[in-house]
C-alpha cells in the first residue's frame, strides 16, 4: 500500500488540479476540430494553445506539472537519494523535434527539478500512466525509495495523429464513450503528476493505492481481445476479496472506439461487476495517452473524496455488448473506493484499486 502525497493536472482545461476538477464539474471540455501538419483530414482533439510550454514542448510541460505538485510538499528534500522519478509516455523516442530520446528527456527533467537519482521511464502504450504507478508501488514497497514522483505526458504529433487516422479510429465529432452512437476516439494533450510515499501523511484522510495488476493477453498489435482476457484478469486480481458493494466506481479506459468499449464491458461482465457504476473521462480530455492513467486517477480521487462520480460526457444510451451501469450526469456517492482500468496496443491491460484511508 502506498499513499498519495500531492498531485497536479496540467491540461488545456487548466494548470492545476483544482481548475481541472472545476471544469469537469461543469461538464466543460477543450475538444475542438484541428487541421495541423498539412494532414488531409481534420481531427477532434483537446490540445494546448500555441505559446504554452515553449511551443508544445514535452519536457517543459512535465516540469510545469511536477513543479506544481512538489510545491505542495515544501519539506520534501528532492535531492535525497530516497526520492525517485518514474516518467510515462506512450511511445519512446518521440518526445520532441530535437531528436532527444525518452531516457535523455527523463534525465533532463530529473535534473531540472533537482533530483539526484536516475529516473525510470515507462513506455507501455496507453496503459503507461497506470503502469508507472504500479512500478512506483513496487519501488516503495521493496524499500528502494521513500518517495516516488510519478509523471506522465503526451504531446500530439503528426506521427501519432496519422497513425490513428490510418486505423480509421478517430472521430471528427466529440467522442461518445460506451454510447450506441460512438464512432471513434479524440486525442488529447496533458501532463499529470502524483507524488507517492510509503508512509501515510498526517492528514486524517489520505488516498492509498492498495493493489495494481498488469496483464498482457498478446491478442493483436492494435486490436483488443475479443474475450477481454487481459483486462478481465487484471480487474479480477485487484477486486478479488473486495466487497463489491463498497466500490464507488470503475473508471474505465473508455476511448469510444467500437471494439475497446465492447472489450471493457466484457471484462467487467466476466468479473461480475456490472452492478458497479462505470464512467469514462475521455469526453472532457480526449485520449491523453501517456498522461491518461495519472490524470484520470487524480480526477477520480478528488471527485470521489468530495462525494461525486463524474458523468460520462456525451453518453446517452448503452451501445456495448454488455450493458453497464452508466450515466451522462454526475452521480452522488458516499463510497470511498474505486478502480482504474486501462488497456492499450499490443494486448496490454492494467487495473488498480484505490481506497481512502481514515485514521
Amino acid at each position: 500500500m502506498i499513499y498519495k502525497l500531492a498531485d497536479n493536472i496540467t491540461s488545456p482545461l487548466g494548470d492545476t488540479t483544482a481548475a481541472n476538477l472545476d471544469a469537469v464539474r461543469q461538464y466543460r471540455t477543450a475538444l475542438s476540430l484541428h487541421r495541423l501538419w498539412d494532414m488531409p483530414e481534420p481531427f477532434m482533439g483537446s490540445l494546448f494553445t500555441e505559446g504554452r510550454f515553449a511551443h508544445k514542448d514535452f519536457k517543459t510541460a512535465v516540469i510545469a506539472s511536477v513543479s506544481e505538485a512538489l510545491s505542495q510538499l515544501p519539506l520534501l528534500d528532492v535531492a535525497s537519494p530516497r526520492v525517485g522519478l518514474v516518467l510515462s509516455s506512450t511511445k519512446g523516442d518521440t518526445t520532441g523535434p530535437d531528436g532527444e530520446t525518452f531516457a535523455e528527456s527523463a534525465r533532463h527533467i530529473a535534473h531540472a527539478i533537482g533530483l539526484t537519482t536516475e529516473p525510470v521511464t515507462v513506455s507501455n502504450a496507453c496503459i503507461s500512466g497506470l503502469s508507472a504507478q504500479i512500478d512506483a508501488m513496487r519501488m516503495l514497497e521493496c524499500g528502494m525509495f521513500d518517495t516516488v514522483i510519478v509523471a506522465g505526458c503526451d504531446i500530439q504529433s503528426k506521427f501519432i495523429v496519422s497513425g490513428f487516422q490510418s486505423f480509421k479510429a478517430l472521430s471528427k465529432d466529440e467522442c461518445r464513450p460506451f454510447d450506441e452512437d460512438r464512432n471513434g476516439l479524440n486525442l488529447g494533450e496533458a501532463a499529470a503528476t502524483i507524488v507517492y510515499g510509503i508512509d501515510k501523511p498526517s492528514d486524517a484522510k489520505a488516498w492509498a493505492m492498495t493493489k495494481g495488476a498488469i496483464r498482457n493477453d498478446a491478442f493483436h498489435i492494435s486490436g483488443p481481445s475479443r474475450t477481454a482476457e487481459g483486462s478481465y484478469r487484471a480487474l479480477r486480481l485487484v477486486t478479488e476479496g473486495e466487497d463489491i458493494d463498497s466500490l464507488a466506481c470503475i473508471n474505465a479506459h473508455g476511448t469510444a472506439t467500437l471494439y475497446n468499449d465492447d472489450m471493457e464491458s466484457n471484462a467487467i461482465h466476466r468479473a461480475g461487476l456490472t452492478s458497479v457504476t462505470v464512467n469514462s473521462l475521455k469526453g472532457y480530455y480526449g485520449h491523453t495517452m501517456g498522461a491518461a492513467g495519472l490524470l484520470e486517477t487524480i480526477v477520480m480521487m478528488h471527485a470521489v473524496a468530495e462525494g461525486w462520480i463524474p458523468g460520462t460526457r456525451n453518453y446517452n444510451a448503452s451501445g456495448t455488448c454488455y450493458e453497464l451501469k452508466m450515466s451522462g450526469s454526475h452521480i452522488a456517492t458516499d463510497k470511498k473506493i474505486f478502480v482504474k482500468l486501462m488497456s492499450g496496443f499490443g494486448g496490454c491491460n492494467a487495473a488498480a484499486l484505490y481506497k481512502m484511508i481514515e485514521q
